[in-house]
């Protein structure tokens, strides 16, 4: 299965930061009630910010590569993602070389911190072995409303 958990990439310094956001909302089928409430998986927050670090690489890169996680250094959650909060994601580029990729950074929601990450290493692998690249440029184009 396919998902998206970006919806618009906002900010992008090619090979050094990203912001990108989230409107949650009751209709994705990932929420699970804890205490009566529902809540986003904590790894689905983390998957966002992965998946916003994964534009940053594309878009340096030109679309040419993209990111597959390897490994987490840290990861600390300070609290549940409720239905209808917006996810913002910053990362930035603590290295990035032929091969790999480190990111770090956070994820807010009006300001307050839900999730705190350090040295997010991915591989870097060829755009094109994942998916049709003129797809990936529509994407791109429509997350960024054509601004990267």
């Amino acid at each position: 299965m396919r998902f998206h958990l970006i919806d618009r990439v906002d900010a992008c310094d090619p090979g050094k930061a990203v912001r990108a956001r989230k409107l949650t909302s009751y209709s994705e089928d990932y929420w699970e009630e804890r205490g009566g409430e529902l809540r986003m998986p904590p790894p689905f927050v983390l998957e966002a910010f992965c998946q916003a670090g994964t534009w940053l690489i594309m878009i340096t890169t030109e679309r040419r590569k993209r990111a597959a996680l390897l490994q987490v250094g840290s990861v600390a959650w300070q609290r549940d993602v409720r239905p209808g909060e917006v996810l913002t994601m910053e990362g930035e580029v603590d290295s990035f070389g032929e091969e790999t990729a480190v990111l770090s950074g956070r994820v807010t929601v009006d300001g307050e911190t839900v999730l705190e990450c350090e040295h997010v290493m991915c591989a870097l692998i060829d755009t094109g072995d994942l998916a049709d690249l003129d797809d990936t440029e529509r994407l791109q184009k429509m997350l960024t409303r054509g601004e990267a």
